[in-house]
């Protein structure tokens, strides 16, 4: 039995270095940076006919995306659903309780993006699962993206039923009171992007 002089481990990591560095090199797609300070999560529900808007003040977005190679892109966001406000304290204190977002149980709301597609002039469609407070629906949502200097800024809207996801329970799932439906507005400031 011949013996080898190295051990075993180093053995492996020597033929899987060598594997590695036969592998053809892959481009990777460049890693975008929010920018807090100019981005913006909102939101608009109706409360008896009359539109009530509100927002998002503290969530974090990971982006990977080449415009002109959109379906090796990623998107995700988190967002802090006890920062939700509409500017009225004590309504701002409600939606933090179990009818609503129920926060101390549910802090986060998530988005994962599962497939992106190009529509031609800046326009993309992003396919992926939206989850809030432990129920997950398939989205769609148009994305449009504008440049200026170093940096590039994804704008959209759409539409989700705030009862798919348990937001306004109890006596608050009366949909004359509050709608069903809510529209969901975003602004991203991003550095990093590649040039449309």
């Amino acid at each position: 039995m011949i013996r080898s002089r190295f051990p075993l481990p180093l053995v492996a990591l020597a033929a899987a270095t060598l594997v590695t560095m036969a592998l053809p090199v892959r481009a990777q797609t460049p890693v975008a940076k929010l920018l807090p300070a100019q981005s913006e999560i909102g939101f608009v529900s109706k409360q008896m006919g009359v539109p009530v808007q509100g927002q998002f003040k503290k969530f974090d977005a990971q982006v990977a995306f080449d415009p002109k190679k959109p379906e090796t892109g990623k998107i995700a966001f988190a967002i802090d659903t006890g920062s939700a406000t509409i500017g009225d304290r004590d309504t701002d204190a409600e939606m933090k309780k179990g009818d609503w977002f129920d926060t101390a149980k549910f802090p986060q709301a998530t988005f994962q993006s599962s497939a992106i597609k190009s529509l031609g002039g800046g326009k993309f469609e992003v396919a992926g699962k939206l989850a809030i407070k432990g129920s997950s629906r398939d989205v769609l949502v148009p994305v449009t993206l504008t440049q200026a200097g170093g940096t590039s800024t994804a704008t959209g809207a759409f539409a989700i039923k705030r009862l798919e996801f348990k937001i306004g329970a109890g006596d608050w799932g009366d949909t004359s009171m509050v709608a069903d439906e809510v529209q969901v507005k975003f602004k991203l400031a991003l550095t990093g992007v590649g040039a449309l």
